[in-house]
């Protein structure tokens, strides 16, 4: 027992961190009926965006409109305060199709304080949370730097980059969190002394800089969508393009100053210990690995519409500052660049996710759960879904409910968990639509049809939100039947307009589902040749144009999906003793007794277990496992 310890009060769930992992935590926490508090260093800090001021991009889009189907706030947020909106990839077929926004910064996290300070049943409280208590492996509270306990009955960890965080530019490193926010050292020492198995990695953010010494006249310039589109189906308005982005290149000076300087990074000279992103590399790793490449795209982005800071997306760096000064000024249209936040790295603390179960609850400490970055991962999206999750599973736990679980095949949020916590990760993991043996069905035009139903029988959608949903789903599915009855005559102008594409003229009338099956034709095209006058609302005419141009594809992919399916129904128990089963390689043992899949599906992923092993497990399941399976 610590001493001079005063208890203050107690909750269901408590949530250590307000960064994004931890708001959608504690919303969706209290939301469920549990009481909850979550701890913050500062709230001045909650909802930071201290890299890029972006939410969403190429598979992290279709998690934030996952969690918004299921009534969760990054959306909703990202809306509200986004002033420029592009959809990526598209070029490319929809299941890449992803929707980034960049948001103004401080309105973010101004917009994020303030629904955590309206959510009921949620106290938000400013203090370091330096401990956890634990009574027979099981979380019973937290022990704060002011000598506070709050007893709990689960707690979630969301600590971000702040865990342990040090912070290196150049030869200087230092404790601390992004934006000179201290760093929360003690937690990390005594989740250790708990049990926690826990890994060091790194991350790096780029320099701001001031807009007035940008010359603009030599970028290309990256303006926002004609007509953008909002994250979340319980936005009412249509997000507006406020500002311009623009892209620039290094060039070979900017990459032989590098290389001149990689005796002074601390990346390459060994002071930085932490595994950095494999995926979102500094500019000394790219020049490094990439020695033929010629150039690397640098984006200048705004940070807010009452800002002159300006990020620059592509370059992130622990070089010192004065290379960091010299590489920039190489850059066509940073010649004369004034930094305002020099780039810099920054390691910290996370824990072995293989150590977690796949509701996110530690395997070593009962009741403890882990989110975002703690569990390994990189990105304001990705920790905003672990977030999510997290805490429904501990609202769910403390109410003795079964745990939420999400399949695979069945979300990108999915995906990532089942990723994190059968396969674990080597360096902070990225959420990418590769990942999903299934994206062709987890698009994020169909994602409130996935996950809303979730959503309301977790009791995260209100009725409100269910309502709108079942509208949109009505409009979908009549839009879907009129297209299959609705004719289109065969006409001189509608010819002139299929020729010009490359496709074959109409002899005859036809429905508007058979010319959506012809691979160039757009609803888009052929809109005003419509007899109903395109009445439906542009949105629901492009859902109903994938499901119907994609149907065949769509169809064998579900198909792959239920015959997992049967896999993932095959359970296994979480107190299965692999060693003892006659057949199972020795590897393949040790490596399923410290995963404990739930099912043989997860097992079939889990790195090191051949397709013999499963067999073998199979096998063995069918004779001694539950006879209803």
């Amino acid at each position: 027992m610590r001493e001079n310890i005063v208890k203050i009060g107690s909750y269901d769930v408590i949530v250590v961190g307000a960064g994004h992992a931890g708001i959608e935590a504690a919303l969706v926490s209290a939301k469920l009926k549990a009481s909850t508090a979550v701890f913050t260093l500062s709230l001045d800090a909650v909802g930071n965006l201290p890299c890029n001021p972006s939410i969403g991009g190429t598979a992290k889009a279709h998690l934030v409109f996952e969690i918004d189907a299921m009534g969760g706030e990054i959306g909703k947020a990202a809306d509200a305060t986004s002033i420029q909106s592009r959809t990526l990839n598209l070029k490319k077929g929809p299941a890449v199709h992803s929707l980034r926004v960049q948001t103004d910064r401080r309105k973010y996290t101004s917009y994020m304080k303030n629904a955590l300070e309206k959510q009921s049943g949620l106290d938000v409280i400013q203090d370091e949370v330096v401990g956890i208590s634990v009574e027979n492996n099981k979380v019973t509270g937290v022990y704060t730097r002011l000598g506070a306990y709050f007893a709990a009955k689960c707690v979630i960890i969301a600590t971000g980059t702040y865990l342990g965080g040090k912070i290196f530019v150049g030869p200087t490193g230092y404790s601390s969190g992004p934006d000179s926010v201290s760093s929360s050292d003690k937690l990390a020492e005594d989740l250790k002394k708990w049990g926690i198995s826990m890994r060091r990695f790194k991350t790096g953010t780029p320099a701001r800089v001031h807009r007035r010494s940008i010359d603009f006249s030599k970028m290309k310039v990256q303006a926002g969508d004609k007509k953008p589109v909002p994250f979340s189906f319980m936005s009412d308005f249509i997000p507006k393009n406020l500002v311009d982005c623009y892209i620039t290149a290094t060039n070979e000076r900017t990459h032989e100053i590098i290389r001149n300087n990689l005796d002074r990074s601390p990346l390459y000279v060994g002071i930085i210990e932490g595994v950095g992103p494999r995926y979102c590399p500094s500019i000394e790793d790219k020049v490094v690995r990439f020695p033929d490449k010629e150039k690397h795209q640098l984006f200048v982005e705004p940070c807010g519409l009452e800002t002159e800071e300006m990020y620059l997306q592509g370059m992130s760096t622990s070089l010192p500052i004065d290379v960091q000064y010299e590489m920039y000024r190489t850059v066509p249209g940073l010649e004369r660049v004034e930094l305002m936040r020099p780039a810099y790295a920054i390691e910290y603390e996370c824990c072995d996710p293989t150590t977690l179960k796949p509701s996110l609850e530690s395997r070593v400490i009962e009741g403890l759960f882990g989110a975002g970055q703690f569990c390994g991962t990189s990105g304001y999206e990705e920790a905003a879904a672990l977030g999510f999750v997290a805490g429904v599973n501990a609202a769910r736990k403390v109410q003795n409910k079964q745990a939420v679980v999400f399949e695979r095949s069945g979300s990108y949020l999915g995906t990532m968990i089942d990723d994190l916590v059968t396969k674990g990760v080597t360096d902070p993991y990225r959420i990418m639509t590769s990942r999903s043996e299934y994206r062709l069905v987890l698009r994020q035009d169909n994602a409130d049809r996935r996950m809303c139903e979730i959503g309301r029988e977790i009791g995260s959608v209100d009725d409100e939100r269910y309502e709108r949903f079942q509208r949109n789903s009505r409009k979908l599915e009549n839009e879907l039947a009129r297209m299959k009855v609705t004719n289109i005559k065969a006409s001189k102008e509608i010819n002139e307009v299929l020729c010009s594409i490359g496709e074959d003229r109409l002899n005859n009338s036809t429905t508007i589902e058979n010319l959506l099956k012809r691979p160039r034709v757009s609803y888009e095209a052929i809109k005003r040749f419509d007899p109903d006058g395109g009445l439906t609302d542009e949105e629901t005419a492009k859902k109903a144009e994938i499901e119907i141009k994609y149907e065949g594809y769509i169809k064998r992919q579900r198909k792959q999906v239920e015959k997992q399916k049967k896999y993932e129904k095959m359970r296994l128990r979480e107190d299965m003793d692999y060693k003892k089963i006659r057949g199972l390689r020795i590897e393949a043992a040790d490596k399923l007794s410290k995963v404990m899949p739930l099912s043989i599906g997860q097992a079939s992923r889990v790195s090191g277990v051949s397709p013999a092993d499963i067999a073998v497990l199979t096998i063995w399941l069918r004779k001694h496992g539950d006879k209803k399976q």
